[in-house]
This record gives structure tokens, C-alpha cells and sequence, in this order.
């Protein structure tokens, strides 16, 4: 067994739909990485993940306290049982207990705006932002932020 950070894993977090399909798009970032995803079920994510190894987390998550929580326990044994060297995630509800926990792992983590975030973050990259190891944004409209990083677009 390696120790933690030497692992060469990722664990990526996304919701369905269009926070997947970000993920998806940003392949050449993480895919020569061993990878475990953190999804919700859907009928995308069966189809567009059905070859990868996919952890299902509790949904509904926006604003759901319940759910939350569950997830919060998914994360704690996910980042136990998977190990990942880093967690990257373009939202949505799913990402905060991962990086809430990661941050106190210490691992490094890297989070994604959504690309329709063009004038102000979403609410979980407005939570995230300050546990991220690396922010990234799409827009050069959002690096007035100090540590925001903007590399371009996925679309």
C-alpha cells in the first residue's frame, strides 16, 4: 500500500448532466489517471460512466441537510476505501462534504467552475473556494478572485 498523496488516483466528483459532462470534457487533465467517480444516478451517468468504477452518492442534494450528511459519510469512507492523491470536482451539491473531508485529509483538491458561471461563482464554488488547493474558472471575467485561475473554456 502507498501512502496517502503518493497514490497517483483521482476521485472525481460531479453531478449529472452538464457538471458530468464538464468532467468528461476535461479528460486530458486527469485521464492517464487511475479515477474513481462520485455521482448521483441518472441515465447519463450509467451510459457515459458504464466502463468506470462509479461510487453513487444521496440525491437530492441541493440544500437537503439529510442528504448531506449521507454524503458527508459516503465521503468519509470513499476517500478512506479509494485513497486518491487528488479530488476534482465541477460541482454541484455533491462536491462539499468531499472537499470539506479532503481538506481535512489534506489532499489536494481542485475545483472547476461551471462555465455558465460568467459574473459570480455558484453556491458550491463559493463554499469550496476556500478548502480548493486550485480554482479554476471559465471566464476571465471571474479572476478578480485572488486565487481564481482561468486556463479557458471546456466548450
Amino acid at each position: 500500500m502507498t501512502a496517502r498523496g503518493q497514490s497517483g488516483k483521482v476521485l472525481i466528483v460531479a453531478s449529472p448532466g452538464g457538471h458530468l459532462l464538464q468532467m468528461l470534457a476535461l479528460e486530458p487533465a486527469w485521464g492517464d489517471m487511475a479515477r474513481s467517480w462520485v455521482t448521483l444516478r441518472s441515465t447519463d451517468v450509467e451510459y457515459l460512466l458504464k466502463d468506470e468504477n462509479v461510487v453513487y452518492g444521496h440525491g437530492p442534494t441541493p440544500r437537503d441537510i439529510g442528504n448531506f450528511f449521507r454524503n458527508l459519510r459516503l465521503a468519509w469512507r470513499v476517500l478512506r476505501e479509494e485513497d486518491p492523491s487528488v479530488v476534482i470536482s465541477t460541482g454541484a451539491g455533491l462536491a462539499l462534504p468531499f472537499f470539506l473531508l479532503g481538506r481535512l485529509q489534506r489532499r489536494r483538491l481542485v475545483y472547476v467552475e461551471s462555465i455558465t458561471r460568467v459574473e459570480k461563482l455558484a453556491l458550491t464554488g463559493r463554499l469550496v473556494y476556500p478548502l480548493a488547493s486550485a480554482f479554476f474558472v471559465q471566464w476571465d471575467s471571474l479572476t478578480e478572485l485572488p486565487r481564481a485561475r482561468f486556463h479557458g473554456s471546456v466548450a
